[in-house]
């Protein structure tokens, strides 16, 4: 008895000196919590660190580098399926493919999201490796000019292996930081930036080299499916689900009621809506403008591909410590607006110096923005034992075809860069709500 008034004393301290440094994320608390749940009271019961903690952050940045890292090559697919695999349909037709695949990623979150609360992470893991896996290896043996067999394999199989991998990946992180996890989390989404750079050499080399187009894809599929592996291995919930099932009705009922949650997951649709355009687009926007790059080796889309990415691995790196010394709302917002200001300014595409420039500052803004979100959405979370649904709902929308469509297939640029770039400056109306 004496040990429990001890206790109890303790944790009545701790609560009296939160309200005095101004909230429950000094405690490591996304909100209320009885001393009978499960979870962590204190932020003393994060480990901070360790080995089980690194290891499955580790993990976690082989599943985005095996992931979003890919999806965001999808630039080099577009370039090989118009010029030799997909002669038959337009190029907007192609884009359609990355744009679902995007799309799925995450808007399956949602589902996963749920099925992670409720305790199925190496369900979702296993079966999102085996499935991305499967998928790159189907997409192997597509035949030329058969639109439907790259769009079943790589446009939805792949997006559905994206969807069941993100969140959880996401989310297992939380288990094992509190304090550091704004910037444990800008390192595991360093794995998709640094996925995007090496992919697209890669393919590259693959397909358009000896390999060819099927063996190539078969080589990434190998390589993939190895790191995926490793990664299954590598990361282990340290928290058990809740002894009651979470109700996802009531659930989202109460986030989106939620007025910071609610504004928060509206900015992240929009901003999300239009991400993939510069992606997909800046290497055939710079080829209609006649801008070329030709006399580099690995060719343009490479190039331009890699300063996206390579920009965004900077962007990721260092959001973790501008965020503690601007918030991690106020840089969500300058990152937001500053990526629409650079998206209109593609409808002004005239030089290849103007490429470039777009190309660096994109990609590094984006990759801020991509590395801070994530936190966010979790300190909003106000029980942990509904983090995966709530980071789900938050992210349920992304990566839609809308930019493709409104290029048309007589390429009207200014429509898809005019709406990707507003959609990103009503940021700055949404996210003060969240305060």
């Amino acid at each position: 008895m004496a040990v429990e008034t001890k206790s109890d004393t303790l944790v009545a301290e701790l609560w009296s000196a939160q309200e005095h440094k101004g909230g429950s994320e000094e405690l490591g608390v996304e909100g209320p919590v009885s001393k009978d749940s499960d979870l962590p009271l204190l932020s003393q019961e994060f480990p901070e660190g360790g080995l089980a903690a690194w290891s499955t952050a580790f993990g976690a940045f082989l599943i985005l580098f095996c992931t979003w890292g890919y999806v965001t090559s999808f630039g080099v697919y577009q370039d090989f399926y118009a010029e030799h695999y997909l002669t038959n349909v337009s190029s907007t037709a192609i884009s359609f493919i990355g744009s679902i695949n995007a799309f799925l990623g995450t808007s399956v979150s949602l589902v996963a999201g749920s099925l992670y609360d409720r305790g199925y992470f190496y369900h979702l893991v296993i079966a999102g490796s085996l499935l991305q896996s499967f998928s790159l290896f189907m997409l192997s043996l597509a035949k030329p000019n058969q639109f439907y067999q790259v769009f079943l394999t790589q446009g939805l199989g792949s997006g559905i292996a994206v969807g069941l991998l993100y969140i959880p990946s996401l989310a297992i992180v939380s288990h094992y930081f509190r304090r550091k996890r704004t910037l444990v989390m800008a390192f595991v989404t360093l794995g998709s930036s640094l996925g995007a750079i090496i992919h697209p050499i890669m393919l590259n080399n693959l397909l358009n080299g000896r390999l060819g187009f099927a063996n190539g894809v078969r080589a990434s599929a190998g390589l993939l499916s190895a790191l995926l592996l490793i990664a299954c291995l590598c990361m282990r919930p340290r928290l058990n689900p809740p002894t009651t099932p979470v109700n996802y009705i009531v659930a989202a009922k109460k986030c989106l009621r939620d007025i910071p949650f609610f504004f928060a997951a509206l900015g992240a649709f929009l901003f999300q809506i239009g991400f993939y355009y510069p992606y997909f687009f800046l290497q055939l926007d710079s080829t209609q403008h006649g801008i070329s790059i030709s006399s580099y080796s690995v060719g343009s889309s490479i190039i331009q591909l890699v300063i996206l990415s390579a920009s965004s691995s900077v962007g990721r790196l260092s959001a973790g410590y501008i965020a503690g010394y601007t918030g991690v709302l106020e840089l969500t917002v300058i990152s937001a607006s500053s990526c629409g200001l650079i998206i209109l300014g593609t409808i002004g595409l005239s030089s290849l110096a103007s490429v470039v420039i777009i190309g660096v500052l994109y990609g590094y803004f984006s990759g801020v923005y991509t590395a801070i979100v994530g936190p966010l959405m979790a300190t909003l979370t106000h029980d942990p034992s509904e983090l995966g649904g709530w980071m789900g709902i938050g992210f349920f929308i992304g990566g839609t075809p809308i930019s493709g469509a409104l290029l048309t297939s007589n390429y009207i640029w200014w429509r898809p860069a005019l709406f990707s770039g507003v959609s990103r400056l009503r940021l700055p109306l949404l996210y003060p709500h969240t305060l």
